[in-house]
């Protein structure tokens, strides 16, 4: 999982094209996360450096991404911290065993971790992708007293299960296929797919979420009207 996965919902296109504001918030995303870290490996590979020391070294400007986040917002992202977590966990096992996958293979670690939290979440009363939506959304704001009111619509909780069931399998799958890029790839071309891979993912999910959670509304509406509708003929007899 990538620094700013989840950031990546408020980059999404607007109705006149890609936002500016929008636009601009990707740049950390593309320092930090995909063309430092990748610069980083290559530069010090063509100076000869061990190629171990040049995946820690690359895993740098992620953890510096994921700490500057954290002292912007004054809060521990839990996305964040599952990220850094990751990355301190490839950087010690890089160290001991000197083995470049296991070092390109943290990412699995947060990324199956958020997957089975997902799971986990259908079975208590708010699956995780509610929460998240609804956090993002601002606490005591009117958006997110707006968002909150839907949750007592019907279907409402059985539209946000899904959507998490779909996220948590999406994201154990990708873990899955990190293993296996890094299992049967060099380690330059494992680098660029686990950093380019969890951007393609996620703004799949989102794409998805999005056509979906409109597909679910307009059931909805249709089913009120139809429910609402004999009561209503009934009401006038």
């Amino acid at each position: 999982m990538a620094t700013s996965d989840l950031q990546l919902k408020h980059s999404s296109f607007n109705q006149g094209g890609f936002d500016r504001s929008r636009l601009r918030s990707l740049a950390p995303i593309a320092v930090f996360d995909l063309a430092g870290p990748l610069a980083v490996y290559w530069l010090l590979r063509a100076a000869g450096t061990a190629e171990v020391t040049a995946l820690i070294a690359s895993g740098i400007l992620p953890a510096f991404g994921v700490i500057l986040g954290i002292i912007r917002r004054h809060r521990v992202d839990a996305i964040g911290a599952l990220v850094l977590l990751g990355i301190v966990a490839g950087t010690v096992v890089g160290l001991l065993t000197h083995s470049s996958r296991l070092v390109l293979m943290e990412g699995s670690v947060p990324t199956a971790i958020f997957g089975l939290t997902c799971l986990g979440s259908l079975l208590t009363s708010q699956p995780l992708l509610y929460r998240i939506a609804r956090e993002a959304r601002g606490e005591g704001t009117a958006a997110a007293s707006t968002f909150e009111a839907r949750w007592g619509r019907e279907g409402a909780r059985r539209t946000f299960g899904f959507v998490t069931l779909v996220w948590g399998l999406a994201f154990l799958a990708e873990a899955a296929a990190r293993v296996l890029i890094v299992e049967f790839s060099s380690a330059g071309n494992a680098l660029l797919i686990v950093k380019v891979m969890p951007y393609l993912v996620i703004l799949a999910l989102i794409r998805w979420t999005a056509s979906y959670a409109r597909r679910a509304e307009q059931r909805a509406v249709v089913s009120q009207a139809m429910n609402s509708g004999p009561a209503h003929v009934l009401a006038h007899r």
